[in-house]
């Protein structure tokens, strides 16, 4: 049967970054995580190789020394970027990045995706299907909370210093971190389609630069 396309469409155009709309006091359960994890894992991979793993991270003291991890290395950068940023969305984008990243730790659950391996070296044309296939998985991830009332934001800036995280959470070598993902229930459902180009002006056909 077909879909409902005006639900789909309407999931699709209104999952947005959330941030500053996250429930800090609404506990999640773990089975919603597992339940969105199983629709994540359907998404599409590369060679049909499934290399990835999910970090879960709920203890307080984890989540503390995440968040002291992030905002170490990124909390100078954001507010400089929210401060000196003109366009005014990009601007509210940071600012609400600045204040996740003081109020990290205080969310109900974090989500780490990981693959199997290290991707330093590794030519484009191999790195373009590793980090695709854990991209689409993680956005399935989060399409799936939206679906549930809840909300998260792609994040990495963690990364820079990912070996301290590895080392408290015991993320064997051997495997990459490829973001971190805040997951809480949303403070209110009345998320809308964000501002962007249109696409006939960045859609090319057959040759670049050819539009419609």
């Amino acid at each position: 049967m077909p879909f409902d396309l005006a639900e789909t469409d309407r999931l699709l155009s209104t999952t947005r970054a959330v941030r500053k709309r996250l429930d800090l006091e609404r506990p999640v359960e773990r089975e919603v995580i597992l339940d969105c994890l199983r629709l994540a894992v359907q998404a599409p991979t590369a060679s049909n190789s499934q290399i990835w793993h999910w970090m879960v991270v709920t203890d307080p003291d984890k989540k503390k020394l995440i968040a002291a991890s992030y905002r170490k290395m990124g909390l100078g950068y954001l507010k400089q970027a929210a401060e000196t940023e003109k366009d005014d969305q990009t601007q509210r984008v940071y600012e609400s990045a600045f204040l996740l990243a003081e109020i990290l730790e205080q969310v109900p659950a974090m989500l780490i995706p990981c693959v199997t391996g290290k991707l330093e070296g590794l030519p484009n044309s191999i790195a373009a299907g590793v980090y695709g296939s854990i991209m689409q998985a993680t956005w399935s991830f989060q399409l799936a909370l939206r679906s549930r009332g809840l909300g998260s934001v792609f994040t990495t800036l963690h990364l820079f210093d990912a070996d301290t995280v590895a080392a408290a959470l015991k993320i064997p070598d051997g495997f990459t971190q490829v973001a971190l993902l805040p997951v809480a229930y949303t403070i209110g459902d009345d998320f809308k389609p964000a501002s962007r180009p249109s696409v006939e002006n960045i859609t090319y056909w057959d040759t670049w630069g050819k539009t419609l």
